[in-house]
């Protein structure tokens, strides 16, 4: 079970990731949002944040949410938040 009695900032950046997650994906199972809050790393959340944002799909979020502490950079087409638009309109030059 988590505590409520960490960092703040720690807090807010767990709340933050679950917002994001939220208004971008829906509701998210009891289960995740524990394994957020056991997260202890601020680096950790600050990535799984701008994962969040930037991941076109739950699933590449999902990837990187799996990958752990191990992971450091977004990279690659799986992040670029235009790409499926771009792609739609044709304009892979862009990409």
């Amino acid at each position: 079970m988590f505590s409520f009695e960490n960092d703040p900032m720690l807090i807010d950046d767990r709340e933050d990731l679950i917002a994001v997650l939220r208004m971008r994906f829906g509701v998210l199972n009891g289960e995740l949002i524990q394994e957020i809050y056991e997260i202890e790393d601020m680096n950790t959340l600050q990535r799984l944040i701008l994962a969040a944002a930037n991941a076109p799909s739950w699933e590449i979020f999902l990837e990187e949410f799996e990958s752990g502490s191990d992971s450091f950079r977004l990279l690659g087409e799986e992040f670029n938040p235009l790409a499926d638009i771009l792609t739609r309109r044709g304009d892979t030059d862009a990409i």
